[in-house]
């Protein structure tokens, strides 16, 4: 009797660690959630690379290079640059307006948001508004493009008529800011103000201040407006941080790797992305039993902007030039989902 109960606790021993190893060996065999697809070169690029935006209906991405003073145009089909719009200053977003079919780009160095129209991307007239024009939203309600501005406001633009329709005013610089199209909300980074901005649309006011003495310098953010959660990476510390939307207060704070410039959600298979400027792109999992890292990707130094594409199932990260793993170019490094294509998983759009 005594032999057998002496047995039983080397047997829960044995099966614990026989399910510990098939555990380590079930994670070891797991893909990684991103891979990398192709690198698409952007020669005679020089300086940082800033944000991005997508034409579907031409098949068509654009790269703000603010270093280099130019937007590129590139051809996803082929995978190469067939066109650049030269002579910017500093550009830093972009948006495409489909309706309008109006490219935008604004641009930090004069403060303005330049617009071009059509296949040919001829232009079709200049906004200024003043100061360090940079991220772009396209209000999908409306048509307007939505613009962060100078020492505090976003700037309503009407793309079809080349005019602004409004200014609404901020206590500080806008970062990451995203659209609510059901309560007709923006939520927008403040960092020098240490606050989240809560902007009523149709109002053209801020009607709420989420405060934030800790951690700082919160510039990407993602909403979620199917569990009304707005994500938001801070860079000091580095963290990913989930806030509830209606009432402002966080649900989980995550470190995350560091330099990040943007975030997105992949609402079909439910990770975040984050592209960081230390040379990695993280993907966490949301569900149920609460958020968890799936892994990260390196990519290079200075990686840190990104466009996620859910109608391409895509992620495109910009690389600046002069790193070694990418030789002397310039890059947009094109990144998968691991599942996408593989048999029995989720199919490529």
């Amino acid at each position: 009797m005594k032999r057998r109960e002496a047995r039983r606790p080397m047997r829960m021993a044995i099966a614990i660690l026989a399910g510990l190893c098939a555990a380590q060996a079930a994670m070891a065999e797991a893909p990684a959630p991103l891979a990398l697809e192709r690198t698409i070169a952007l020669k005679g690029v020089s300086g940082r690379i800033d944000h991005l935006a997508v034409d579907l209906g031409r098949k068509r991405l654009f790269v703000a290079e603010l270093g280099n003073g130019t937007v590129d145009v590139i051809n996803l089909a082929a995978g190469n640059v067939v066109r650049r719009i030269e002579g910017l200053k500093e550009p830093q977003g972009v948006a495409y307006a489909p309706s309008a079919d109006v490219l935008a780009v604004a641009n930090a160095g004069d403060g303005s948001v330049r617009l071009f129209r059509g296949a040919q991307l001829s232009p079709a007239g200049t906004i200024d508004l003043g100061d360090d024009a940079d991220n772009i939203r396209l209000d999908a309600r409306t048509g307007n493009l939505v613009v962060g501005y100078g020492s505090g406001g976003l700037a309503v633009i009407d793309p079809a008529q080349g005019s602004l329709v409004s200014r609404i005013p901020l206590p500080a610089h806008p970062e990451g800011f995203q659209l609510d199209r059901d309560t007709r909300r923006a939520f927008v980074n403040v960092p020098d103000a240490r606050q989240i901005a809560v902007v009523g649309m149709d109002a053209g006011r801020q009607s709420a201040s989420w405060r934030i003495p800790d951690p700082r310098a919160n510039f990407p953010m993602a909403l979620d407006a199917a569990h009304a959660t707005v994500a938001v990476v801070f860079r000091s510390p580095a963290r990913l941080v989930t806030f509830d939307m209606k009432a402002g207060t966080r649900v989980s704070t995550l470190e995350a790797c560091g330099d990040a410039d943007d975030v997105f959600l992949d609402a079909k298979r439910r990770p975040v992305y984050v592209s960081c400027g230390d040379g990695s792109v993280d993907a966490w999992q949301q569900d149920g039993s609460g958020d968890r890292l799936l892994g990260s990707l390196k990519t290079a130094p200075g990686a840190r902007t990104s466009l996620w594409v859910p109608d391409l199932d895509r992620l495109y990260v910009g690389a600046r030039a002069g790193f070694s793993t990418l030789g002397s170019d310039a890059a947009i490094l094109v990144l998968r989902p691991a599942d996408c294509g593989a048999p029995g998983l989720l199919p490529c759009s």
